[in-house]
């Protein structure tokens, strides 16, 4: 039973991380769409398009996706995005925050504002949970096989500059300072790890334990809806999960 159920954590991490690499495709569109809505289409022209080219290579974006992202947010230059940040509080007071891009700032608004409601927290004023988070680059290495060594993964990601690793049923996270992300993951890939992930995140400093079944499902279901969210890009937490 218990090689079943990590087995079934592991399953579980990858769909969490696949979500998570979805979310960054996303993200990294819409952030084109304003870089290009105010520089232009020419990546050689436009830095932070050119970045934000890099970026999507970095987290294995086909070129493909890339250039037709390009070409659809060039032939429809109506199209705007704002990013707009929100945070709360989940059940039991774990604290929240919600990224979003929005070309509809109130259907966002009032979409947040349910989740939250509707599954035991509440939504706060901006500031109101920002301090408990640092941000960090964040790495993350899927490791379904069992294949990795850990020791050699920490020794191999300290030595390339990383601060911290942490793994979990079959996934590793790499915590870097924010300028060192790029240098980092070029470091472990050059090495023949595989990256899932690799993007800026929001880190938590404390974190809270949910006790009750009721809290853990509310919990659950509220960030399910987060995540489901086309507007969110990313939702990050303190729960201790």
């Amino acid at each position: 039973m218990s090689g079943h159920s990590k087995w079934n954590n592991i399953k579980h991490k990858k769909e969490k991380a696949d979500a998570a690499k979805a979310k960054i495709f996303t993200k990294i569109g819409k952030e084109m769409a304003v870089a290009i809505k105010a520089g232009g289409p020419d990546p050689n022209n436009n830095s932070r398009l050119r970045d934000l080219i890099a970026k999507a290579k970095a987290n294995n974006v086909p070129n493909d996706n890339i250039q037709r992202t390009i070409k659809k947010f060039t032939d429809n230059s109506d199209i705007n995005f704002e990013e707009i940040t929100y945070e709360g509080y989940g059940p039991s007071g774990v604290a929240i925050i919600v990224e979003t891009s929005t070309d509809n700032r109130n259907r966002t608004a009032g979409n947040v504002r349910a989740w939250f409601s509707k599954y035991g927290g509440n939504l706060g004023q901006n500031g109101c949970v920002a301090y408990l988070f640092e941000e960090k680059g964040v790495i993350t290495i899927l490791d379904e096989d069992e294949e990795i060594d850990e020791d050699k993964l920490m020794e191999d990601a300290l030595e390339a500059g990383a601060e911290d690793i942490k793994s979990s049923d079959g996934e590793y996270k790499v915590y870097t300072d924010t300028q060192d992300l790029d240098d980092v993951r070029d470091a472990i890939v050059s090495l023949g790890y595989k990256i899932n992930t690799a993007d800026v995140a929001k880190v938590p400093s404390t974190y809270v334990e949910l006790t009750s079944d009721e809290d853990v499902e509310n919990m659950e279901k509220m960030l399910d809806k987060f995540n489901e969210d086309d507007d969110v890009n990313a939702v990050y937490t303190n729960w201790d999960n």
